[in-house]
């Protein structure tokens, strides 16, 4: 598993470039903040990034929630919000998976 760090924009602009994805990742609830953060995915390979974002939340009525089960097409992006309440309550994390690894990058911004 590799830890995702996060880009925080500046008033003045950030010069963000994607950093590499594992065939695991995780972003830490400490990461995350009160509101959450935005995660993109750019995939550069030929092949779909099927993907898998746990979650570990619960609906109103109490039940699970389902892990959000995406897919990126190749030569595309796809952005995703990240909260802290998606995190695992044990390991404060939420899990990344990805079906392809090979360019396909990821840029994660805080929201607060």
């Amino acid at each position: 598993m590799a830890a995702m760090t996060p880009t925080a924009p500046t008033r003045a602009g950030t010069v963000v470039t994607g950093s590499p994805v594992a065939a695991s990742d995780t972003i830490a609830v400490s990461v995350l903040g009160s509101l959450g953060a935005i995660l993109e995915i750019l995939n550069g390979n030929a092949s779909p990034d099927a993907m898998t974002i746990s979650d570990a939340s619960t609906t109103p009525s109490g039940a699970a929630a389902a892990a959000n089960a995406p897919s990126v097409t190749n030569a595309t992006n796809k952005v995703f919000i990240v909260t802290p309440r998606m995190a695992d309550p044990t390991t404060g994390l939420v899990t990344i998976t990805h079906s392809v690894t090979a360019t396909v990058t990821y840029k994660l911004y805080p929201l607060g």
